[in-house]
C-alpha cells in the first residue's frame, strides 16, 4: 500500500526541499502521512476549482506547484478562502503538497521544460545568486538556477519565436506579449518560468537576444526595452505566469508514475490563470 508518506519521499527525491529558495513554503501542507494513496492530481494552483476537481476524481493527494500557505494565516476559518480550502481538504481526506522553487531548479522543472519545448541547445542554468550562468552541459539536476539560457539551432525572427511559444502554451486571456521588432533575428534565448523580472539585470539575460518570462511590470519592462533599442540587452517576451509553468505538470506526472508504480497520477484539466478575458 502506498501512503502519503511514500508520496512525500518520492517528492523529496525528485524535488528536494534543499533546492527551495529562502522563505518558500514547500512539502506537505495538510494530510495524514499514514493515509493510503491510490490517485494523485497535479495542478499549478491549489484553488477551489482544483480542490473540487480532486474531490470529484477521488484523489487522495494534490501536488500543486504554488503553495497555498505562502503567506501565514492566523486562523483556519471557512470565512476566508484559504481556511475553506483547508477544511474541504481535511473533510475529504486529501493531502496537499507544494513543490515550488524546489521544482523550478531541477533539469525537468518549470524553466527546464520550457527550454526543452523550445528545442534549446547547450542549455545552462541561470542562478540569481551568481553573476554568470552555469556551464552548459553541467549537471542541471543539481542546479540552483531558476532560469535557463541556451541557443536555438538557428536564428529565427522574434515574431516566429513568439508564435512558436504561443503554440506550445495553453491559451490564456493575455496571450503572449512581445517587446521588440517582429523581424529581429534571435538565437540566444534566456528564460524563466513564473515571475522573472528580478533577472532582467543578470549578465546571462543581458547577453541573450531575447528573454522569456512572466509578470513583467511596466517600469522594468520599459527600461529593458530602451536598453534593447540601444543594443544593450534582450528583447522581451511576456507570457502568463500559470501558462509558463504548466508544461512542468506532464513531466512531473511522468516522474511520479515511475517513482510510485500502481498509483494513478493525473494532470488537472482546469485553467487557473488569474485572468479570464480581455475587453475592448
Amino acid at each position: 500500500m502506498t501512503t502519503v508518506n511514500d508520496v512525500a519521499a518520492a517528492i523529496e527525491s525528485l524535488w528536494p526541499v534543499a533546492g527551495a529558495r529562502d522563505g518558500d513554503v514547500v512539502g506537505l501542507t495538510v494530510g495524514n502521512r499514514d493515509a493510503a494513496v491510490r490517485r494523485i492530481l497535479l495542478a499549478v494552483d491549489p484553488v477551489a476549482a482544483t480542490v473540487d476537481e480532486a474531490v470529484e476524481l477521488g484523489a487522495d493527494v494534490i501536488l500543486a506547484h504554488h503553495p497555498l500557505l505562502m503567506r501565514g494565516v492566523n486562523e483556519v476559518s471557512e470565512d476566508a478562502y484559504k481556511g475553506a480550502l483547508l477544511v474541504r481538504l481535511i473533510k475529504a481526506d486529501i493531502a496537499l503538497f507544494a513543490a515550488h522553487t524546489n521544482a523550478d531548479v531541477v533539469a525537468r522543472g518549470t524553466s527546464g521544460m520550457l527550454a526543452m519545448a523550445l528545442g534549446l541547445r547547450d542549455v545552462a542554468p541561470i542562478d540569481p545568486d551568481r553573476t554568470e550562468a552555469g556551464a552548459a552541459g553541467a549537471d542541471l539536476e543539481a542546479s540552483t538556477g531558476i532560469g535557463r539560457v541556451g541557443e536555438l539551432p538557428e536564428p529565427v525572427t522574434l515574431g516566429a519565436l513568439a508564435r512558436t511559444l504561443a503554440s506550445l502554451l495553453p491559451e490564456t486571456a493575455t496571450g503572449v506579449r512581445v517587446a521588440g521588432p517582429a523581424d529581429a533575428l534571435v538565437q540566444r534565448i534566456a528564460l524563466c518560468g513564473g515571475s522573472g523580472d528580478s533577472l532582467l539585470g543578470h549578465p546571462a539575460v543581458v547577453g541573450a537576444d531575447v528573454y522569456l518570462t512572466a509578470d513583467l511590470r511596466h517600469h522594468p519592462a520599459s527600461e529593458a526595452k530602451e536598453r534593447a533599442l540601444r543594443g544593450a540587452g534582450p528583447w522581451l517576451i511576456d507570457m502568463s505566469h500559470w501558462a509558463s509553468e504548466w508544461l512542468w505538470l506532464d513531466a512531473a506526472a511522468e516522474q511520479l508514475r515511475e517513482a510510485l508504480p500502481g498509483v494513478e497520477v493525473r494532470v488537472s484539466a482546469i485553467r487557473t490563470d488569474a485572468w479570464d478575458f480581455l475587453a475592448g
